[in-house]
C-alpha cells in the first residue's frame, strides 16, 4: 500500500499518477487519508501526552513514598488513575480510525511510474520489442486443443471427471514436455543467480494481504475456509511473504529467488470460446523469479529480469513481442509491468506467457520489508517478480508452431531434458 507521508508529501504527483489508471475521482479518497491521518496523529499524540505525564507522575509518587510523604503520594494517585481513564478512553477512537485508513489504503492502487502510459485497456498499451517471424503453418494446421487429442498428450475429460473444467491431466510425452519446461526454466534461472526455493502452495490471509491479494483478489482465489488457508495464484506470494516483518542488512542485498510452483485461479466469469484449451486454466504450472533490492537498483533490476524471460523464449525459438502495460490494464500492486506474449501459430493470437512487475514500496509497505542502510537507516525495499514461465500457453504455442507431417517437433534446448524430440 502506499505511504501515507508520501501521499502527503506528493499529493498532487499521487493523484496525476492514478488519474493514468483511470481513477478520475481519485482526489477525494486522498483527501478522506489525509483527513483520518491527521485525526489519528491528532489522537496518537493526546495518547502520547498522557502516558508522559503519567510516567512523570509515576516516578514522582516513587520519590515522594521513599521521603515519606504518603499523603502527597496518595493525591498524585488519583491522578495518575484519570490519566489511565482518559488513555483508555482515546484508545477505541484511535483504533477505530486506524483500521478505517488502512481499508482506505488497501483500496488505492500503486502509483504508476512516470513511463507508464495513460490508459483504460490493453488496447491502449505499448508494444516496445518484437522477436522472431510469425509461423506459417500449413492450411490444415491444428489448434492445440486438438493436436492433445490426435497425439493423446493432454486430457481435459479426465479432467473433469476428476475434480472440473479447468484441471487437464497431462500424460505421456505431454506430461514429460511439462517437467522439462519446468527443469528447463529452474536450471536457467540457477545460472542467472536465482536460489531456488520450494514453498508450500497454500498461504494464510496475512501472507494474502501482505503482497496485496488480499483484499482485491480474494473472489478469484481457492478458499480452504475450515482452516482459513488459501491456494496460491502463483509463487510470488509465498516466496515475497519470506520477508514479511523482516528488517534486513544491506549486505544481505539484492534476494534473487525462483519457485516451481503449481497455481490456483478461480477464473470467475472469465471463460468463453477465446480461452479454449491451455489458454486459461484453474491450475497449472509455473517458475516464477522474485527479487528483493534497494530502491535505487530496482528499474534496473527490472530490465534484467526482462532481458533473462526473453531470453527463455528466445531459447524456445517462439515468436514473441514485449509490451509495456498502461496504468488500467496494470495489477494494483504494480508501479511498472511488461508482458511478455508469446504468438500461436495456429490461434493466430498472441498470448501473455509473462508479466515482469516493479511494485516499488507498495508490497515491501504492507510486509513491512525494511533494511538498514550503511549510515544506519531503515528504509523499505523494492519487490519485483516476473513469471519465468508460465507454462500452459508456452504449451500451447510450442504444439502448435512446431506441428508438422510427421509430428511435433521438441525445441532443441528441451531435448536434453524430453529426451525425445518429436511428439508422435
Amino acid at each position: 500500500m502506499l505511504q501515507v507521508n508520501v501521499i502527503r508529501e506528493q499529493k498532487e504527483k499521487v493523484i496525476e499518477g492514478l488519474r493514468k489508471r483511470g481513477l478520475q475521482s481519485i482526489n477525494e479518497t486522498i483527501e478522506q487519508v489525509l483527513q483520518l491521518d491527521t485525526q489519528r496523529k491528532e489522537l496518537q499524540r493526546k495518547q502520547d501526552d498522557l502516558l508522559a505525564e503519567s510516567n512523570s507522575l509515576a516516578k514522582e509518587i516513587g520519590n515522594l513514598m521513599k521521603n515519606g510523604k504518603k499523603e502527597e503520594a496518595e493525591k498524585l494517585k488519583l491522578r495518575t488513575a484519570e490519566l489511565k481513564n482518559q488513555t483508555a478512553e482515546l484508545g477505541p477512537d484511535l483504533n477505530r480510525i486506524e483500521e478505517e485508513l488502512k481499508k482506505l489504503l488497501y483500496s488505492i492502487p500503486n502509483v504508476p511510474a512516470e513511463i507508464v502510459p495513460a490508459g483504460k485497456s490493453a488496447d491502449d498499451n505499448i508494444t516496445v520489442h518484437t522477436y522472431g517471424s510469425i509461423p506459417t503453418l500449413a492450411d490444415d494446421a491444428l489448434p492445440h486443443w486438438d493436436l492433445i487429442k490426435k497425439y493423446d498428450i493432454i486430457d481435459f475429460d479426465l479432467g473433469i471427471k476428476i475434480a472440473g473444467a479447468g484441471f487437464p491431466v497431462y500424460k505421456g510425452k505431454g506430461a514429460k514436455l511439462q517437467r522439462a519446461l519446468i527443469n528447463f526454466f529452474l536450471d536457467e534461472a540457477e545460472k542467472q543467480g536465482y536460489y531456488e526455493i520450494q514453498p508450500p502452495i497454500v498461504v494464510n490471509e496475512a501472507s494474502g494481504y501482505g503482497t496485496g491479494q488480499l483484499p482485491d483478489k480474494e473472489g478469484q482465489m481457492y478458499h480452504a475456509t475450515a482452516d482459513n488457508l488459501y491456494l496460491i495464484p502463483t509463487a510470488e506470494v509465498p516466496i515475497t511473504n519470506l520477508y514479511r516483518d523482516v528488517m534486513l542488512n544491506e549486505q544481505e542485498l539484492p534476494i534473487k529467488n525462483v519457485g516451481y510452483t503449481p497455481c490456483f485461479r478461480r477464473e470467475a466469469g472469465s471463460w468463453g470460446a477465446h480461452v479454449r484449451g491451455l489458454n486459461r486454466l484453474h491450475q497449472f504450472d509455473k517458475v516464477e523469479i522474485v527479487q528483493v533490492r534497494k530502491p535505487e537498483e530496482s528499474f534496473a533490476a527490472l530490465d534484467q529480469m526482462c532481458t533473462y524471460v526473453q531470453s527463455l523464449l528466445e531459447k524456445l525459438e517462439l515468436p514473441y513481442r514485449k509490451l509495456l502495460l498502461c496504468g488500467g490494464d496494470m495489477g494494483v500492486n504494480s508501479a511498472i509491468t511488461y508482458d511478455m506474449e508469446v504468438y500461436a501459430g495456429a490461434q493466430k493470437r498472441w498470448l501473455e506467457v509473462s508479466s515482469v512487475s516493479n511494485f516499488e514500496t507498495y508490497q515491501a509497505n504492507r510486509l513491512k520489508l525494511r533494511y538498514k542502510n550503511k549510515e544506519g537507516k531503515t528504509q523499505l525495499l523494492h519487490t519485483l517478480n516476473g513469471s519465468a514461465l508460465a507454462l500452459p500457453r508456452i504449451v500451447a504455442a510450442i504444439l502448435e508452431n512446431n506441428q508438422t507431417k510427421d509430428g511435433i517437433l521438441v525445441p532443441k534446448a528441451l531435448i536434453p531434458y524430453t529426451r525425445f524430440d518429436i511428439i508422435k
